[in-house]
């Protein structure tokens, strides 16, 4: 059996993620590794805070804390943000870690006796306000290529074009907003992205067709423009040491040590059960691990070009991302989710406002993957009100409540299958093909359009065959009905599993059934009559709450919304 390595994108540490980040690379991941656990395959799924760089000193600096302090604080409130979520990661570490830094400096030493790291002067950004050298994403002004004026000086974010941060129109200083700045000789290592670019070219082009639009066309885009070498080292203190002569008051840029973060994150895993476990089964020389990696656009050319590039720059036979996920923004209020900016809804204020399932369902429902989305309080709740309390929740309420007044709170006995019932495993056989074949393709907007026909579909079986008429002259057909209908509750919970899963115990146990993970499901001849006549079933409060007009207009004023 194929193992599957699931990663996604590394949330920064400094400050807390937003419903943006959810959804541009958490939460589907999340979704897709449920799925696959639930399929029975052998699922690794790591991830962890992304803690190195100049945000981490500069946050430090801010709250008057060391900076391993301020990371260990802001990793542990991202932990229990993702909990709230439900989040189901084997393992979320951290990239300052000693695994961490001894893959790195092992990747390093390869690429450095491969002939692949560069040592050379270049002009870099002092900032004398600030007292120090700026690293490149704390360098902003405008882009040369698009003029977006909010460009930082590693890459811009609107055309996605690389930059150098001494090309930048108007430069100023992320961290002061000083625009006394000057530009001064340094030593860096580069690792020569060049020598590693036609057989990368070779690699992406085994991707066409395979990996999203997004992903296959930025890389290309990339390769187009001719790979430029690419600085592995900074002027910070907060960081892994560069292990060389000459750079002790140096450290590796962010940029390089993060993703080799996947793996010192494995080995975190892997050290904490080392009879049973080990890294290597997952990133050396493992032919039978299918990797997945879930990212917003902004990152995807670090993880279809630099880190790709880094890896077989060692000459080892790591582990290569095999299926590139990748998400356009989540807007909000005119412009995308932003940390730097305080726009959108944060997670720790969205759990205050809703249940984790909602905010999961509507962004999966809504997942920005062909072209950025928009969210918006009224779009939420005509969502929620619709899919949720009227079709769902209403179809949970009705036959709970009919069984239990004609049958009392045990499943009624099943009588004779009718065209009715023939036409119902019919349709839910069809949808649920486009069900699967949806989500292997990590097609999430499309796979969620498919499981609101199969929830509409229990309605309309309802409304067919009526059997709140049937218990007046046919209690027989009215208990074979609610028998079919509570089986589709069972048959519901299971596919609400990835997407919705505290929704999805809760169905279980108005039936009384354990959540068990694996399933593999039967024809709707089958999966629609696997409940015992007789079994108790219990009755609760509705799952849903309607969310109403007076309550979205208070949101919207709350969150700025209307700005």
């Amino acid at each position: 059996m194929t193992k599957q390595l699931i990663t996604s994108a590394l949330p920064y540490v400094n400050g807390l993620p937003h419903l943006g980040h959810l959804i541009g690379c958490l939460l589907p991941s999340d979704v897709y590794a449920r799925y696959l656990r639930q399929k029975g395959q052998d699922v690794l799924y790591v991830c962890g805070t992304d803690e190195h760089g100049t945000p981490s000193e500069v946050g430090a600096n801010k709250e008057g804390v060391d900076v391993d302090s301020y990371c260990k604080k802001y990793h542990d409130l991202h932990v229990q943000m993702y909990r709230g979520f439900n989040l189901s990661f084997d393992y979320f570490g951290r990239t300052s870690s000693e695994q961490n830094k001894e893959m790195t400096y092992r990747i390093f030493h390869a690429l450095e006796k491969n002939g692949l790291i560069e040592e050379r002067t270049t002009n870099q950004v002092y900032s004398p306000d600030d007292d120090r050298y700026l690293p490149d994403s704390y360098v902003m002004g405008t882009c040369p290529h698009c003029g977006y004026d909010k460009a930082k000086g590693d890459q811009c974010e609107n055309c996605t074009k690389v930059l150098d941060p001494v090309d930048l129109i108007n430069p100023r200083s992320a961290i002061s907003g000083s625009t006394n700045i000057e530009i001064r000789p340094t030593k860096h290592l580069f690792l020569q992205l060049p020598k590693l670019e036609a057989e990368l070219e070779k690699w992406i082009e085994t991707k066409k067709g395979i990996w999203p639009d997004i992903a296959y066309s930025v890389a290309k885009k990339w390769l187009k423009e001719g790979l430029k070498e690419r600085g592995i080292t900074r002027d910070l203190k907060w960081g892994f040491a560069v292990p060389r002569e000459g750079f002790e008051n140096k450290v590796f840029y962010v940029w390089f040590d993060a993703p080799i973060g996947y793996i010192g994150i494995t080995k975190q895993w892997a050290d904490e059960d080392p009879v049973n476990r080990n890294w290597e089964d997952w990133w050396l020389n493992a032919s039978d691990v299918r990797h997945t990696e879930f990212m917003g656009k902004d990152n995807i050319p670090y993880h279809t070009i630099s880190f790709p590039a880094t890896l077989r720059g060692t000459n080892e036979k790591w582990t290569e991302v095999s299926f590139l996920k990748g998400m356009n923004y989540l807007n909000f209020a005119g412009g995308k989710f932003s940390k730097s900016a305080h726009r959108g809804v944060f997670l720790d204020q969205a759990l205050e406002e809703f249940p984790a399932d909602y905010w999961r369902y509507w962004l999966i429902a809504n997942a920005p993957e062909s072209d950025d989305t928009s969210f918006s309080f009224e779009q939420f709740a005509i969502t929620i009100n619709k899919d949720l309390n009227d079709v769902l929740g209403n179809f949970i309420n009705r036959v709970l409540k009919m069984t239990v007044a004609n049958f009392g709170e045990v499943v009624p006995e099943r009588g004779n299958v009718t065209e009715a019932e023939t036409e119902l495993y019919a349709t839910l056989e069809e949808t649920l093909k486009a069900y699967y074949m949806h989500m292997d393709g990590l097609e999430f907007r499309k796979a969620m359009s498919d499981l609101r026909e199969i929830l509409v579909a229990g309605n309309n079986y309802l409304a067919k065959t009526e059997p709140w008429k049937a218990a007046k002259t046919d209690l027989a057909r009215a208990g074979t009905i609610l028998y079919t209908a509570l089986n589709l509750i069972r048959l519901y919970a299971k596919l609400l599993v990835p997407v919705m899963p505290t929704t999805a115990k809760r169905m279980n146990d108005l039936l009384n059934l354990s959540d068990d993970s694996i399933w593999t499901p039967k024809a709707m001849s089958e999966e629609l009559q696997v409940l015992n006549s007789g079994n108790k079933i219990n009755q609760s409060e509705p799952l849903f709450q309607k969310i109403m007009p007076e309550r979205v207009e208070e949101l919207r004023q709350k969150y700025k919304e209307t700005e």
